[in-house]
């Protein structure tokens, strides 16, 4: 399973690097995130992410402009003491919508964001928990504040849950709570 989830992960990888590639004429910019993950039933991560396509969508309708990405990335689940515990491993690619509704200090954005994607985790069991499927949904809902120079850097407050979305009768779903730092380039 460890090397499906590789072959999975570097095919995303490769297969978002060349759609960049052809974006890149439009002044689009690119993103690398962490985040730490503190979960139901005591479980705790670390998520790195990957956006490989961050841009504006002017004049949506009912919402002006969102900011919409994409995310590609790679989680460590953690379970139990340190010395007797179980960890899994999941990757992720998720569309992630956002929309800005207050500037702090009339510069810094904070917006709103949400997103439903896909997940590949290796165990299904995991956490004294049978999740029932080794593809869940990964859904996001949060809130994202940009800073810095040239407002490049942001962290976010999320809450994340993932499930199989009923594709098994074992649903009992994992929820996180979720702190990230995202620089952008």
């Amino acid at each position: 399973m460890k090397s499906s989830l590789l072959v999975i992960f570097c095919t995303l990888l490769l297969g978002m690097h060349t759609f960049n590639l052809s974006a890149k004429e439009s002044s689009v910019s690119q993103a690398m995130a962490v985040d730490i993950l503190i979960g139901s039933d005591d479980i705790t991560g670390l998520r790195l992410a990957y956006r490989p396509h961050v841009f504006e969508w002017k004049d949506a309708p009912f919402f002006d402009k969102l900011d919409i990405y994409w995310e590609v990335s790679v989680n460590f689940w953690e379970y139990g003491e340190s010395n007797q515990h179980e960890t899994n491993y999941v990757i992720a690619l998720s569309p992630v919508i956002g929309k800005t509704f207050y500037h702090v200090k009339g510069k810094y954005p904070l917006r709103w964001e949400f997103g439903i994607g896909v997940s590949l985790v290796e165990n299904t069991q995991f956490a004294g928990k049978d999740i029932g499927s080794h593809y869940q949904f990964e859904d996001r809902l949060g809130l994202a504040l940009d800073f810095g120079k040239l407002n490049k850097q942001s962290i976010a407050l999320r809450y994340m849950h993932y499930s199989n979305g009923g594709l098994n009768s074992k649903n009992p779903g994992v929820d996180f709570v979720n702190i990230s730092y995202a620089y952008s380039f």
